[in-house]
């Protein structure tokens, strides 16, 4: 099993090679390691309340995840209050995860933190749902749910 240090080494050297704007990305599998070893980590969960309702949530330990939306339902305008949210749940220096449904919104949130200050700040590659397949339907291609990790259905 990797510790948390090589996970998060790992996210920092993907980050340098894909010259992200936030220190790093994780695939869900890492992700769900780097929580289960380092429990300052905080998975921060940016869909929208009505996402996580409908499509469901990740089940991890309730001190280890926080939702706080990149965006508002309905209308999909962004939310005034992202920074003054992750305030209330993170200490600047704190391994900040960020999630959405496929990897996009996370890779906005992790940046926009980012330039706020947070300095430990990582995407979830390929999100909760992941890419859509053939049919356009998510959770058969990749993301947390196809890689078989706790969650809870809506």
């Amino acid at each position: 099993m990797s510790t948390a240090t090589d996970l998060l080494t790992i996210a920092r050297e993907r980050g340098k090679s894909e010259q992200l704007p936030y220190a790093g990305a994780l695939t869900p599998s890492e992700t769900f390691a780097l929580i289960q070893a380092d429990h300052a980590a905080i998975l921060v969960d940016v869909r929208t309340a009505a996402e996580r309702d409908w499509v469901g949530r990740v089940a991890i330990p309730e001190a280890q995840h926080a939702a706080v939306q990149w965006s508002l339902y309905p209308g999909g305008v962004a939310n005034p209050d992202f920074l003054s949210q992750l305030a209330q749940i993170a200490e600047k220096g704190t391994p900040l995860l960020f999630m959405c449904r496929s990897g996009v919104r996370s890779r906005h949130a992790a940046t926009l933190a980012t330039g706020h200050g947070y300095s430990n700040c990582y995407d979830i590659l390929e999100g909760f749902e992941g890419e859509k397949d053939a049919d356009g339907h998510r959770k058969n291609v990749n993301g947390w749910c196809k890689a078989g990790l706790p969650w809870i259905g809506a």
